[in-house]
This record gives structure tokens, C-alpha cells and sequence, in this order.
């Protein structure tokens, strides 16, 4: 059972290609590039803990190094030969299943749990950014707005797609209000 649902620089979805052509092609790029990215795995790489923040730095350009090392923590483990990053290189991919509009709009007239949906200025999902790849972000809220009504809301905020580490304050309040807001619609 899901109360509310916060997206963070996320919009659930992603929009399918219209064309079947542009699909598969989609689908077989995403393919051909997870199996490449298996093909190079290598074992992880075990750095100290300074070099191991500097790269995390160096390849994430909105973090803050307070913020870096909050990653770290979470996202690396401690070896006899140094930290060794968790993450999964697949993630970098386009690997998400995408839907047709169509299927977005089914999905979202069976939510009746309220969302809160917070986006960066400075993110990587803003309508306002001129990269084709969020081109679709603008369609997408608009679509949800019209059909979870009440059920969504949208703020854009100051900062970066790490705003939530970089400046906890600027989501914060808006996360806290949303929690403590009653709702009274049904649940599914």
C-alpha cells in the first residue's frame, strides 16, 4: 500500500517512440548496450577513501564534496584493499521500460495515492533544459495533470539533480508539508 508517492527528480515514465520502427530500435540500442557493458565488466576498482570522493567529484559535477561523502558511505564498501564502489555500471544505460502514451495513461488513472513530484532548475529532468532528452518531461507532467487532477502536484525548485543532498532546506519543507497534509481520498 503507497500513502503518497514523492518523485525527486523523476517522472516515473518514460515515453516509448511512436513509431514500431523506433521502438526496436530503441529497444535492441538498449540491448546491444548492456551487453557490451558485460562484455568490459571488470572487477571493481578499490581506491582510499580521498581518491575514491575525488572520482565521485570528478564524474558527478553537481555534488558538493560534503555531499560526495554521503554517497560514499551509502554507496561504497569498505575493503582490505580500499572503498569499492556498489553501484551497477547498467544504471548509466537507458534500461527503463518505456511505455506509449496510451499505457502512461492507464497506469496513472489507477493511482489514487497523492504525488509530489520535485524537479531541479538546474536538473537533469527540467522542462525548461533544451536537451532532446527531456523534451518529453513538459508532455509527460502535462499529461499527469490532467489525469490525476488533485492527485499530483508539481514544484520546480532551485539547484541541481542532487539538490536534495546539496540543500536538504530548499526540499525539505516541501517534502514535510506534503507528508503531514491529509488526505481523504481513497486508497487502492
Amino acid at each position: 500500500m503507497v500513502d503518497k508517492l514523492i518523485l525527486l527528480e523523476n517522472v516515473g515514465f518514460l515515453p516509448a517512440p511512436e513509431e514500431t520502427e523506433e521502438w526496436l530500435k530503441s529497444k535492441r540500442m538498449v540491448i546491444d548496450t548492456l551487453l557490451s557493458l558485460e562484455a568490459k565488466q571488470q572487477p571493481p576498482k578499490a581506491r582510499n577513501p580521498e581518491a575514491a570522493l575525488q572520482r565521485l567529484l570528478e564524474v558527478n559535477g553537481h555534488l558538493t564534496a560534503e555531499s560526495g561523502a554521503i554517497l560514499l558511505q551509502r554507496g561504497a564498501t569498505v575493503t582490505p584493499a580500499g572503498l569499492v564502489y556498489n553501484r551497477d555500471v547498467r544504471v548509466h544505460t537507458q534500461s527503463q521500460e518505456s511505455l506509449a502514451m496510451e499505457q502512461y495513461v492507464k497506469l496513472l488513472q489507477k493511482i489514487q495515492a497523492p504525488i509530489l513530484t520535485i524537479i531541479a532548475q538546474d536538473g537533469l529532468l527540467s522542462p525548461h533544459k533544451q536537451y532532446r532528452r527531456n523534451s518529453f518531461v513538459k508532455l509527460l507532467w502535462e499529461t499527469a495533470t490532467s489525469v490525476l487532477k488533485e492527485h499530483s502536484q508539481l514544484v520546480e525548485v532551485p539547484g541541481s539533480h542532487f539538490v536534495h543532498l546539496n540543500e536538504p532546506e530548499v526540499v525539505s519543507g516541501i517534502i514535510s508539508n506534503f507528508l503531514t497534509e491529509q488526505d481523504t481520498t481513497a486508497r487502492l
